[in-house]
């Protein structure tokens, strides 16, 4: 972004300023990240006010910053635009460049996956068009406007994640980004104890269709019976006229399915049938990953890149690191690193994956609790009983007050040497590996991010 002040205080129906010639090039909420030429934005917080690192900011060469009205003493002699609210400022502001952006804008939620796919989204696309995409997590009411105004004028592609806690959220963030193709990659068990049940989070995560263009394309785990009544209302009711739904997913009776999935050292080799007929690799690991893959070809084809390019540029993305990322360890055993998030959907998908490749002969789980599942959350935790056995496990890690109620499950399964619980330190199971994997072995490192299992690695 790169506009005169003046034009930001139009966006913001402000009176016209004293310092027309200032120039803004970006927009910053942290002054240890800021760049010169951004726009300063202070917010009141519980603990910290941002209004006291405005003159840091001017310091670091912001060209201008936002200034609540009702906060005393505003610096002298420096440019400053003054609002009511500093959240719906800059909420104004995205929602005003957005509108005269010509980028085509992608929206993905869902209860595991997002980041995964939009690093697939924008790797496919990269080689081939400007992209950018949601840095991080700024995925909600403040990250997603502030990864608007943070789009170059020229970007061909903007890939935004969108996440929630509670109902009206992605409703807000797709009505504010009004994309032209959206994807929800399925429907788990985050945020339970906020929304009820999964079908709560079904309707929370299809507010998603809320600011979709007219023509524009939804992509939705047509494996998920969840979302099909809110996909049949939709068509009925024409709430959104003239837009395309296409399901993906394992299911051969949806638009498109993935088939014969081939795991590797070096990721996965996959068929694709229906809407699309041909053979894809992915260099990330996991049914899921391959799952998440599906929604990156059908929106590259919809770009118009051809079969060749979306293998040749899939063959290279790029993960965000702990999602099924591989990492060789000194004594030759192989971590899969999946230790950014966890739920029961996704932590049955990777124990499955472990369970059936054949990459390594000897299994190892490491686990951390589930957070965030609500009153059901020691049955979630012990269901994963179901999924491990002596016969495909050589042993289990256990780590976090919640998974004793796994442990207890897996202790008249497993010889006591093979089941290691530990409540809140790393050392037994780093000790238990150490000791007991080699070049044989394969580990899965699986938790809630609260968790921060890449501790066990390190």
């Amino acid at each position: 972004m790169e506009k005169a002040l003046t034009i930001i205080a139009d966006w913001l129906d402000l009176n016209a300023i004293d310092t027309p010639d200032v120039l803004v090039r970006g927009v910053s909420i942290n002054t240890k990240t800021i760049q010169p030429g951004d726009l300063f934005i202070p917010f009141k917080g519980e603990k910290v006010n941002g209004h006291q690192y405005v003159a840091q900011a001017f310091e670091k060469g912001a060209a201008a910053a936002l200034w609540q009205k009702d906060e005393p003493n505003p610096p002298q002699d420096v440019p400053l635009l003054f609002v009511e609210d500093s959240e719906k400022a800059l909420q104004q502001m995205a929602r005003a460049y957005r509108n005269e952006h010509q980028a085509t804008f992608i929206g993905i939620t869902g209860s595991n996956g997002k980041t995964s796919t939009k690093d697939l989204v924008a790797g496919v696309l990269s080689p081939y068009f400007r992209v950018q995409k949601t840095a991080g997590n700024f995925n909600n009411n403040l990250g997603l406007p502030i990864t608007i105004l943070s789009l170059d004028e020229d970007t061909d592609f903007a890939v935004l994640e969108m996440g929630m806690s509670g109902y009206g959220e992605i409703e807000f963030l797709s009505t504010l980004a009004k994309p032209h193709f959206v994807a929800i990659t399925n429907i788990g068990e985050a945020h339970m104890q906020d929304l009820g049940s999964r079908e709560g989070i079904a309707k929370a995560k299809f507010e998603i269709v809320a600011g979709l263009q007219p023509k524009g394309c939804l992509f939705y785990d047509g494996d998920e019976p969840l979302l099909r009544p809110f996909i049949q209302k939709m068509n009925d009711e024409k709430l959104v006229p003239s837009i395309n739904t296409i399901s993906f997913g394992s299911d051969p009776s949806n638009a498109v399915s993935v088939q014969s999935i081939e795991a590797t050292e070096n990721g996965s080799e996959f068929n694709v049938s229906g809407l699309i007929n041909d053979q894809f690799m992915i260099p990330v690991l996991g049914k899921h990953q391959v799952k998440n893959a599906l929604v990156a070809i059908l929106i590259a084809q919809k770009a118009g890149l051809t079969n060749e390019q979306i293998k040749d540029s899939l063959k290279n993305v790029t993960l965000t690191d702990m999602r099924m990322q591989v990492i060789p360890a000194k004594n030759g055993s192989l971590f899969i690193n999946d230790a950014y998030n966890a739920a029961p959907t996704s932590m049955k998908a990777a124990i499955t994956f472990i369970r059936e490749t054949t990459i390594r002969p000897e299994k190892w789980l490491v686990l951390g609790d589930m957070l965030e599942l609500g009153d059901d959350e020691q049955k979630y935790h012990e269901e994963l009983a179901e999924y491990i056995t002596p016969q495909d496990f050589a042993g289990v890690c256990l780590y976090g007050p919640r998974m004793k109620w796994l442990y207890d499950k897996l202790q008249s399964l497993f010889a006591d040497a093979q089941v290691v619980w530990s409540e809140n330190d790393y050392e037994p199971i780093r000790n238990t590996l150490k000791s007991s994997t080699s070049s044989n072995s394969i580990i899965l490192v699986k938790g809630s991010r609260g968790m921060a299992l890449e501790n066990v690695i390190d």
